[in-house]
């Protein structure tokens, strides 16, 4: 019986991983222009620190988390989500002693979901987070980078949604006026509501179990209890967005599944073909974690998108890179081969050198089956002449060049 991978815990294969490089690339070049440097994170965390950031009355907390203890008897996690870990590196290496602090990253995530097309057990994302910028424009900034990165990806139909969870000030009168409502509604509530109403009832308004949904479609809004500060600095991301040509959907019922936002929280929709799990990215402002986990009061902005289902939207959509497989028939030619291989590999060109015997045609069957775009050919023939020649396969023409320009020919396509 063969051995097959964990169930939830993918292999990214070839072809596959081409379109990941391209998604990961794009994201690296446009956040450097934004100001944003790399951080790499561990994939292990201590557990108290999802448990003080995430909350635990949370499903991530209380249902998903990778948890277990080490020969020390320390209970460690598999890291669940990026912006906890962020804000933990930030603290413990001092990145506050820099007045602002633009950080992102990339790599796997882990929550024991029920696997399904587009969500897996180990899962990957990139995060971005601001530290130290309380500005609603830095709310929008984000924003705006991150929705131009979907324009470069060729993302069609990308649908950003906000909303304000207010600040300490506001959010308990807000949160007082829900439970109300839900009381009365209680009848109707999952078993998951009904637990967690009086510890936390926003998280109503995130449930996706039908009876809920329908049980809340009238709750209050809370962007109609927001205190006046909360208010205007909701009023002002809107405004930046719209100086950038963004019009933004205002969702009063997007309360995210973290316990660390406040004010802006928001989500980005498109067409990944999964029906409701249509989310690629989401994120907010919280401003009170970095205090909560030990730190000096640090405002903050942030945001995640999941890799797998952007990757789904782009099907089909990663650039491919030309593939040269290079034959040398001869010992001679062989010798001269691996000058001209090495200075087409200097110049950026992906070259496979076919290296099994027989004769030719064989040899041409499998650089297509090596999936040759050009292949070369050095002969006695050829190697006594001072040329080489090229066949185009998706042309199926053939030229001979002499050795200079067999370069110039295959890197046209680059």
């Amino acid at each position: 019986m063969s051995i097959t991978a964990v169930k939830g815990f993918n292999d990214i294969l070839p072809g596959d991983t081409e379109l990941w490089r391209h998604i990961e690339e794009t994201a690296y070049y446009l956040f450097r222009a934004y100001g944003f440097s790399e951080i790499r994170l561990p994939i292990v965390e201590k557990t108290e620190l999802f448990l003080r950031s995430i909350g635990e009355t949370t499903d991530i907390v209380e249902k998903e988390m990778y948890t277990f203890a080490d020969r020390h008897g320390d209970s460690i996690t598999l890291r669940p989500e990026g912006t906890a870990p962020a804000v933990r590196a930030y603290i413990e290496h001092k990145l506050y002693t820099s007045a602002v602090t633009r950080l992102y990253y990339t790599g796997p995530m882990f929550r024991y979901e029920r696997p399904q097309k587009g969500r897996y057990r180990q899962f990957y994302q990139i995060g971005a987070e601001v530290f130290g910028e309380a500005s609603p424009r830095a709310d929008a900034e984000s924003l705006v980078m991150l929705m131009k990165l979907f324009e470069r990806l060729g993302v069609m139909g990308a649908t950003l949604q906000i909303n304000s969870l207010g600040c300490a000030e506001c959010r308990p009168a807000y949160k007082e006026k829900l439970y109300n409502y839900l009381k009365g509604k209680a009848g109707s509530l999952c078993e998951n509501c009904l637990r967690r109403i009086d510890t936390n009832p926003l998280r109503a308004l995130d449930c996706k179990v039908p009876g809920c949904i329908e049980a809340t479609k009238d709750a209050p809004s809370i962007v109609e209890s927001l205190c006046a500060p909360c208010k205007e600095h909701f009023d002002r991301v809107e405004y930046f967005l719209g100086l950038t040509g963004i019009t933004p959907v205002v969702n009063p019922r997007m309360v995210r599944g973290l316990d660390y936002y406040t004010r802006t929280t928001f989500e980005v929709t498109a067409d990944t073909g999964l029906g409701s799990q249509n989310t690629v990215a989401a994120g907010g402002r919280y401003d009170n974690l970095v205090s909560e986990l030990g730190g000096p009061a640090t405002p903050c902005f942030g945001f995640a998108l999941g890799i797998e289902r952007l990757a789904l939207i782009m099907q089909g959509r990663a650039p491919k890179e030309p593939v040269t497989v290079f034959i040398a028939m001869g010992d001679e030619a062989e010798r001269k081969g691996v000058e001209l291989v090495a200075a087409w590999r200097r110049a950026g060109i992906r070259v496979i050198e076919e290296f099994s015997a027989g004769g030719l045609k064989g040899r041409m069957k499998r650089a297509d089956r090596l999936g040759a775009d050009y292949v070369v050919i050095l002969g006695e023939n050829e190697l006594a002449s001072g040329v080489i020649s090229v066949k185009d396969m998706k042309k199926a023409e053939q030229a001979t060049v002499a050795w200079d320009r067999a370069l110039e020919i295959i890197s046209a396509q680059k």
